[in-house]
């Protein structure tokens, strides 16, 4: 004689909801991993950044609250500026329990490449309140400039 299973339409939906969730996080880089020791959530992330072009140049706003500058690596070579860091977790104290992490932590890494008018021995990065600002000037020939137009006479 077979056994019947009951057909269960919510459960499966529910099942296929969460496998959906976990594949679109794993895929955006944030993947969660279990932490085995203290249950901590951890993983990796990607800080959210601005580029807005000026007449001077390109900006690049990152936002990394709880940094500080030394956190933060910014390096050129051949043409790729790299953002790099990492937000630690930090350890229950004694006494407390984390009931909820939803911010994420362990390295991060972005990397823009460098359009040719960027000039990449003059690029300067500062941070305050939690924002770093990279400036990317253009390279002199690239700005645009006014030319004068100069008048012939003839008689």
């Amino acid at each position: 004689m077979r056994t019947l299973t009951r057909w269960e339409p919510m459960s499966e939906m529910a099942n296929a909801t969460r496998n959906v969730d976990r594949l679109f996080d794993e895929l955006m880089g944030r993947g969660l991993r279990r932490v085995f020791n203290e249950g901590a959530v951890r993983g990796s992330w990607t800080p959210a950044v601005d580029i807005v072009e000026k007449e001077d140049g390109i900006h690049i706003l990152a936002d990394l609250p709880g940094f500080k500058a030394e956190d933060v690596d910014v390096m050129v070579e051949d043409g790729v500026l790299t953002v790099r860091g990492e937000r630690r977790f930090e350890e229950a104290a004694e006494g407390e329990t984390y009931h909820r992490v939803e911010r994420s932590y362990g390295m991060f890494e972005r990397t823009f490449s460098l359009p040719n008018s960027v000039d990449p021995a003059k690029i300067e990065a500062t941070f305050e309140g939690g924002e770093m600002k990279i400036v990317l000037p253009k390279r002199e020939e690239s700005k645009p400039r006014s030319i004068k137009i100069r008048v012939d006479k003839k008689s």
